[in-house]
């Protein structure tokens, strides 16, 4: 009796593993829109596996993302769009729901006919979901998300018999004290250029140092005793980073590391397969990791991208199988296999995963404290963004002291935030 009844649920799962009907969207062609990712880059790669199995094509417009950003502003406002399934930036989210232009994901999850039964959507990582997808109602799922890490150049810190740093207080003073001790090293690279680059870099010691850009009540507090904490520590830690970071945005900070020129690199986990690409990197074997470090408290960053469904698309039902198989604990262990960012947490622990990247514990570790609230993500952000990092490449300059420049940033923001009728009382 018990083999029968053993055997009877192997059926049944087999059953509940094929219950989704694939043949009505045979010869369906998508037209998707991804960013230029490493990330994207390998899940391209795998699309063919996706045609073969459902039979639905695949057509791929791929942009660099600000691109891609300002095609989807034009698409979506169109009564049918090109696209039928987006990957959208973390802070369009907020523009693309208030325009009502993202169908919620629940509807699909709940169609027997579409939703995986093995899909398991609580191993989804929450900080990720929360920050990527949710806005009251799921609308995306994260795709290529990421937070931040630390990496290391243990040779050189073996070099000089020091201990990887722990908090704050360590990173900089090991950042500065091996600033070209070794030829054309120095102590750690980071994002500089004025705008939202030196705003990210600025918000990536914020929240670990206690800071928030606002408040409860949606005002700016960025310019209180935390941030200023903060932005002192950034303007410490760029003059122990490479000559020319005031122009460096992420591919350049990035890259600075990449080519071994900094001991040190902090900011998101998506560089963590190139370290190990020969043709991009000269720092193989040479690095490890760690969560980000502590200041008042343990606050990673969390970004990155996000796929969505938009309304004006012309097979949604389609473009939701494609977008659940593409971040379903099998592509998503594969992917990560093939040096991408898992979104899953069980992916960070797989056995496979961790026999060719270790470091993937300390990711998954990391992600507990990973703050899905680091920055406001509202349709004002973007304003908000590039009028903090203008006011900070002031400080950072010395044309003005960095109180001052907060508090200009602070007064710029509240402007914004009123226009946008965010203290209307009504």
């Amino acid at each position: 009796m018990k083999f029968l009844l053993f055997i009877l649920s192997i059926i049944i799962n087999i059953s509940m593993l094929f219950a989704q009907d694939y043949q009505q969207f045979k010869n369906t062609q998508l037209i998707v829109n991804f960013p230029s990712h490493p990330h994207y880059d390998i899940a391209m790669d795998l699309l063919p596996e996706f045609t073969q199995k459902t039979g639905i094509k695949v057509k791929v417009d791929q942009l660099e993302y600000q691109a891609m950003r300002a095609k989807q502003a034009l698409e979506l406002t169109k009564p049918k769009g090109d696209y039928d399934l987006i990957a959208y930036v973390v802070t369009s989210r907020p523009d693309y729901i208030k325009m009502d232009k993202l169908y919620a994901l629940k509807p699909f999850f709940d169609n027997p006919k579409l939703a995986m039964q093995n899909y398991n959507k609580k191993d989804l990582i929450k900080a990720y979901v929360d920050n990527i997808g949710l806005q009251g109602k799921l609308y995306g799922l994260p795709f290529g998300a990421e937070t931040s890490i630390l990496g290391y150049r243990s040779d050189i810190l073996k070099k000089y018999n020091i201990q990887p740093p722990q908090n704050y207080t360590d990173l900089l003073k090991q950042a500065c004290f091996l600033h070209n001790k070794e030829e054309n090293i120095a102590g750690i690279t980071s994002r500089g250029a004025s705008g939202h680059h030196l705003t990210h870099a600025f918000l990536l010691h914020l929240a670990p140092m206690g800071g928030r850009i606002l408040d409860k009540n949606m005002k700016p507090i960025l310019n209180n005793a935390a941030g200023i904490k903060a932005a002192e520590y950034l303007k410490k830690l760029l003059e122990c980073a490479p000559i020319g970071v005031e122009a460096f945005r992420f591919g350049e900070m990035k890259n600075a590391f990449l080519q071994g020129k900094s001991v040190f690199f902090l900011d998101s986990t998506i560089i963590a397969g190139e370290v190990s690409d020969p043709k991009k990197s000269k720092i193989i074997n040479k690095i490890k990791w760690l969560p980000h470090p502590k200041g008042v408290k343990n606050a990673s960053q969390t970004g990155g991208f996000g796929l969505a469904i938009p309304k004006n698309g012309r097979y949604p039902q389609a473009a939701f199988l494609l977008m659940q198989w593409l971040t379903s604990p099998e592509i998503d262990t594969r992917i990560a296999l093939m040096g991408g960012n898992p979104s899953r947490y069980a992916t960070h622990y797989d056995k496979n995963v961790l026999q060719k990247y270790p470091h993937m514990k300390i990711f998954g570790n990391a992600l507990k404290n990973a703050d899905p609230d680091w920055r406001p993500i509202i349709p004002e952000w973007n304003a908000m963004n590039k009028k903090i990092g203008t006011e900070l490449s002031k400080a950072i300059l010395g044309q003005k002291s960095i109180p001052q420049a907060l508090d200009d940033a602070a007064f710029a923001l509240k402007k914004i935030l009123a226009k946008a009728g965010y203290y209307d009382s009504k």
